[in-house]
């Protein structure tokens, strides 16, 4: 009977993690601080989960169509003109394992800018950075990488802000090739000074991706971190919002402890998109009808009490609510004398009357208005929703 010669062993993301000592045992192969599973600390840094849509457009304001990464504008009080389409896209390197970017593509151009640039940021939780020891002695540093193309080549930003502290790290890269993926990997040393980062469910970091800033909020001090100023971008700061010919595609955003980047780590699609659901979470995405039936017990009048939705992960806090479309219909299926379908009117938690966790964890309850009387008092009903996509966000 033969044996088996093993040389290497590798985790999910093709990252060697044990290789052979030549003796019949294994040593350690990642780089100095990193560990084999979840060492990014950014979520959906391959652009895969999209819940709220494909494409939106972004000019003054600010929104999210890939999970976690709020696209907007940024100003103080003079509003940018520029417009941009934010879209999921299947533009992506080659051979490196991706299946979406996500694109930046002018529309209406600006060609001159004061106090006005664009950005993508994703807002990492506290509790989820603290190990990482900032304001102390201790303070680890810190490895981002990313792949991007766009066919503005220059100079572009990246702003890291600790939001406890209120200190901020800016860096910059350069696109060299027109229209060519590129990796870039910057390395931020661990911040030592500040107050550090607060353990708890608020803002720990904002990681920010500069596409277009003005004159007045370029020109930060770079590579060191200082307290928070009006200057967030490096000087000579791309515009991307120059020409209506301008696009960029970036993906594979990764943020680990080391001074080194390591392979994108790919993690199974259920575990990011629950990873992405503790922010964000949509009832009956696919507006059917005659669909996500859900329990509530009548007042008698048109309320609905104790509304339970079903959550499938813990919120990061308690979410707000809204519908898609916003007059969405529902029906009462259970209980109720006549056949009338409602409208709904408004939603209210009830966390502070005891009848469900506030941060969503298994259910969260609700009180539902707007179903035009006849119901029967203390009747449990089911609730369906018709074509209507009940919206639960907890975004940081």
């Amino acid at each position: 009977m033969g044996t088996l010669k093993v040389d290497t062993i590798q985790d999910s993301g093709g990252n060697t993690i044990l290789s052979s000592d030549g003796s019949g045992g294994f040593t350690n192969s990642l780089p100095a601080g990193k560990t084999s599973s979840f060492r990014n600390l950014i979520i959906n840094g391959d652009m895969n989960i999209a819940q709220r849509g494909t494409s939106q457009s972004i000019g003054s304001g600010a929104g999210y169509i890939i999970d976690r990464w709020r696209d907007g504008a940024i100003y103080d009080t003079v509003a940018p003109t520029g417009v941009f389409t934010v879209s999921q896209s299947t533009d992506v390197p080659s051979g490196q394992g991706f299946s979406y970017s996500q694109k930046w593509a002018c529309t209406t151009a600006q060609t001159s800018l004061t106090e006005q640039g664009w950005g993508t940021q994703q807002r990492i939780e506290a509790q989820n950075l603290t190990h990482l020891s900032f304001g102390s002695a201790s303070a680890k540093n810190l490895t981002l990488s990313f792949w991007i193309k766009s066919n503005k080549t220059g100079t572009y930003g990246i702003e890291i802000r600790s939001h406890d502290a209120s200190r901020q790290f800016i860096s910059s890269y350069t696109i060299n090739s027109a229209s060519t993926w590129e990796k870039k990997t910057i390395t931020i040393t661990g911040d030592t000074g500040g107050s550090g980062i607060a353990n708890d469910n608020g803002i720990g970091f904002w990681v920010r991706w500069m596409w277009s800033a003005g004159t007045t909020i370029d020109g930060a001090t770079l590579n060191s971190w200082t307290a928070t100023a009006t200057e967030i971008a490096p000087t000579g700061q791309v515009n991307l919002a120059d020409s209506t010919s301008n696009e960029l595609y970036w993906t594979g955003v990764q943020l680990e402890i080391g001074t080194t980047a390591s392979d994108f780590e790919f993690l199974p699609y259920d575990v990011n998109f629950r990873r992405c659901q503790r922010y964000h979470f949509r009832h009956n995405p696919s507006l059917d009808s005659q669909t996500a039936i859900v329990m509530g017990i009548a007042n008698g009048g048109s309320d609905m009490n104790s509304v339970l939705i079903p959550v499938p992960v813990k919120m990061r806090a308690n979410p707000s609510l809204s519908t898609n479309p916003a007059s969405g219909s529902v029906a009462i299926r259970w209980w109720k004398t006549t056949g009338n379908t409602g409208t709904i009117s408004s939603y209210t938690t009830l966390a502070s009357q005891g009848d469900g966790p506030s941060d969503g964890s298994g259910f969260l309850a609700l009180t539902i208005n707007g179903f035009g009387g006849n119901l029967v008092a203390s009747a449990p009903n089911g609730i369906e929703f018709e074509s209507t996509d009940l919206i639960l966000d907890a975004e940081l």
